[in-house]
């Protein structure tokens, strides 16, 4: 079987050297925990953080928006091509996975709203519940543990699209449109290790009530690996209703 041609748009380029430096870009992450499967892809990685995004939908089957330290709600470089690449994917039913700040600007791309949560910081492993179920979510589970890292968050749906998930402190951790668009809030392509360096190299910024929640719930087991599952179902079957 030929494989599938997924388009990574990398929004994150951190140049740390303790963070930066010591594990593998978004896209690589990604790219490690898809590999983990039996279905392979032929990767093409769009540096979206230097401006760089996708001029025609046909260079890939199916796309992909990582996460990232910054904030939708700030000006980047990026910020008009990325909400326009995001619309023109819509339109054209292309199928399209955003997590984190890839989850939140497809909702402002399609008229939700994202806003920085009253809570502050939301850091850990939190569990998403799947209040609804779509083809693509197979093996069928009620619920999956992953880690989390945000500020922002969705508080309103754009028209047309439907909650799948939430979680304790995000109400809209997951949504879909049809059968083309498919978020998490989450990471699921984080790993124990990175998410430890990461709490460890921003923890001066959180409050300790925060910190401390973070390091409790990093004693659950994280289960990104049935998300990833889930994503390459959602492609295929995008990409055959197509």
């Amino acid at each position: 079987m030929e494989r599938i041609k997924l388009g990574i748009l990398q929004t994150n380029h951190d140049k740390s050297i303790e963070v930066g430096d010591a594990f593998p870009d978004d896209a690589h992450r990604f790219r490690d925990i898809f590999d983990l499967q039996d279905d392979r892809f032929q990767y093409q990685v769009y540096m979206t953080i230097g401006g760089e995004v996708p001029k025609n939908l046909d260079e890939q089957d199916a796309f992909l928006i990582t996460g990232s330290p910054l904030s939708v709600l700030d000006e980047h470089i990026f910020s008009d091509a990325l909400i326009d690449f995001i619309r023109r994917c819509d339109v054209a039913k292309k199928p399209l996975m955003g997590a984190c700040f890839g989850h939140q600007a497809i909702a402002l791309a399609l008229g939700g709203k994202v806003e920085k949560s009253p809570e502050g910081y939301n850091v850990g492993i939190e569990e998403t519940s799947f209040v609804a179920n779509r083809s693509w979510m197979t093996p069928e589970l009620d619920s999956l543990p992953m880690y989390v890292f945000h500020e922002d968050q969705v508080t309103e749906l754009p028209i047309g699209c439907e909650v799948l998930g939430s979680s304790e402190k995000c109400k809209f951790a997951s949504f879909a449109k049809g059968n083309h668009i498919f978020t998490t809030q989450a990471h699921p392509e984080f790993t124990h290790e990175f998410m430890s360096c990461v709490l460890d190299f921003t923890e001066s910024k959180m409050h300790d009530a925060d910190v401390a929640a973070a390091r409790k719930s990093m004693n659950l087991q994280a289960n990104g690996k049935t998300f990833a599952q889930w994503t390459t179902n959602f492609f295929k079957e995008g990409i055959q209703n197509a």
